[in-house]
């Protein structure tokens, strides 16, 4: 028969709730009586209940995590770093899957983690009715998407300097020519898209070049997506000498169209990138690096402070550091081009 709470609060001569506080790490227990509550637990192979805890503390732990696209590199490499950071707290995730537009919208309209979450980590960006709907849960609320918003915590990068450093890249290696492959913010009210194609036209605009709308072409921030932006950018009368694609992913499928076009990266076009994708190194991308596994580590943290301190000052926002790498994918345009 497994040792209770009561079997070792005798063997050291405590209180049943003095052995809680203690194995729970709370302030009120010497650390004589802690040292002496654990031993006696491990001696006697007590092992606290999760669902005793849970009803004495009022807490589930349980922190739920709502996604467009889990499948999805960026999103997946969140969720994966946020999980290792509060597995090792001792929580467990719940997981839905928001990116059909019903499923999304039944969320919303039943919230389904009330009562069942102790914290909520957002991989989607909610409108105005949605977040308002979810800080309605009472709980920490953290985001790794987006810019800051009432009630999260956002942490993220500045994703117009990142656009602005690779834009400039290219000009400053000569290029005049410069086509765009970008994604639409769309239902999901992203606001990466917006934020990059503004810097892009700052950069252009402070160079002196004139911008050409036949220039910018959906990817829909895919590879396939990416790949054919490229093969409609081939097609127009003057294409570009170098392309800014948003995501490395896309960047991937543009450099696919012009191997099948025969073309050569890049003596005949150069592409630089966005994320630093664990592909990235292996094609030699030219991009903008950004810490994609430690935003989700730092979310899962800071939702993690906000449980452990429920009064203390909630940072609105925290923003990751991002860098140029410079890899084989970028060169100055050939002469004539």
């Amino acid at each position: 028969m497994a040792a209770s709470i009561n079997d070792v609060a005798q063997a050291v001569g405590v209180s049943a709730s003095t052995v809680s506080r203690a194995l729970r790490g709370k302030a009120g227990v010497s650390d004589d009586v802690r040292s002496r509550i654990v031993e006696a637990a491990a001696d006697l192979g007590y092992v606290a209940s999760r669902s005793a805890s849970s009803l004495a503390g009022g807490r589930t732990f349980t922190v739920g995590v709502i996604a467009p696209y889990v499948g999805r590199w960026f999103f997946g490499t969140v969720l994966d770093a946020a999980e290792d950071v509060l597995s090792a707290a001792g929580y467990d995730l719940l997981l839905y899957n928001l990116g059909p537009r019903e499923a999304r919208k039944r969320f919303f309209a039943e919230l389904p983690v009330r009562k069942r979450v102790d914290a909520l980590l957002s991989l989607l960006i909610p409108d105005e009715a949605e977040g308002l709907a979810l800080r309605s849960l009472g709980v920490p609320l953290a985001t790794t998407v987006g810019a800051p918003r009432p009630g999260f915590t956002v942490v993220g990068i500045d994703d117009r300097a990142g656009a602005q450093a690779a834009v400039r890249h290219l000009v400053n290696l000569g290029h005049r020519r410069i086509g765009m492959i970008a994604g639409a913010s769309g239902p999901l009210h992203w606001t990466a898209p917006v934020e990059r194609r503004r810097a892009y036209l700052d950069v252009l605009a402070e160079a002196g070049i004139a911008c050409d709308p036949a220039l910018e072409v959906d990817g829909d921030y895919t590879v396939q997506g990416g790949q054919r932006a490229m093969t409609q950018l081939l097609a127009v009368p003057n294409p570009p000498t170098a392309v800014f694609a948003q995501s490395d992913e896309m960047a991937m499928g543009a450099l696919r169209a012009l191997r099948l076009h025969r073309l050569k990266v890049p003596e005949d076009i150069s592409v630089v990138g966005f994320d630093d994708h664990e592909l990235s190194e292996v094609v030699g991308l030219t991009t903008i690096a950004q810490p994609v596994a430690e935003q989700g580590a730092e979310a899962a943290r800071l939702l993690l402070n906000q449980l452990d301190e429920p009064g203390a000052v909630r940072p609105g926002h925290v923003t990751m550091p991002i860098r140029l790498v410079l890899r084989d994918t970028t060169a100055p345009p050939r002469n004539g081009r």
